[in-house]
């Protein structure tokens, strides 16, 4: 993963809709056009790092890359899951990450409450990495600072 830390930017666009209803995960999904334009080597699987809804804070989040084998996707996608609660929807907004590690493969379950126990220990397993010392400043990184121009709605 020569390509770690990654850094990501891109318009947050309506994704399945499953996160928050079915799996009490929210998360925030990109376009095809950043999802296409990851590098190759970064494969799939759940990752962790920190994300930035606009100028607004930065806040450890957790993401999957990849097709969700238990939804049977047929395209990639990047769903990333922002430890925080937001007041409101943020489509449109633009969202910046910066990938920090790996946590595990993607893989299928033979339950949704299998699948959300894995969701709920990916949590916990970034939670605990981001703590550490050489992860925690990546979060005052300049990336996360966008200029005006970039800003939607004054986020």
């Amino acid at each position: 993963m020569k390509h770690l830390p990654y850094f990501c930017r891109g318009e947050v666009v309506r994704g399945f809709g499953r996160g928050s209803k079915e799996l009490g995960v929210p998360t925030a999904n990109f376009s095809e056009q950043v999802v296409e334009s990851l590098p190759s080597d970064i494969s799939t699987g759940i990752y962790y790092g920190w994300a930035c809804v606009g100028n607004g804070d930065v806040h450890k989040m957790v993401l999957s890359i990849g097709w969700n084998p238990y939804y049977k996707n047929v395209k990639k996608s990047v769903e990333t899951h922002i430890m925080h609660t937001f007041k409101e929807d943020f489509y449109g907004e633009i969202l910046s990450i910066v990938i920090i590690g790996y946590i595990r493969p993607e893989k299928n379950f033979d339950s949704l409450e299998a699948l959300i126990s894995a969701i709920q220990d990916d949590i916990e397993e970034a939670k605990r990495k981001l703590d550490l010392p050489e992860h925690l400043k990546l979060k005052d990184d300049n990336f996360f600072h966008l200029p005006e121009s970039k800003l939607v709605n004054g986020h």
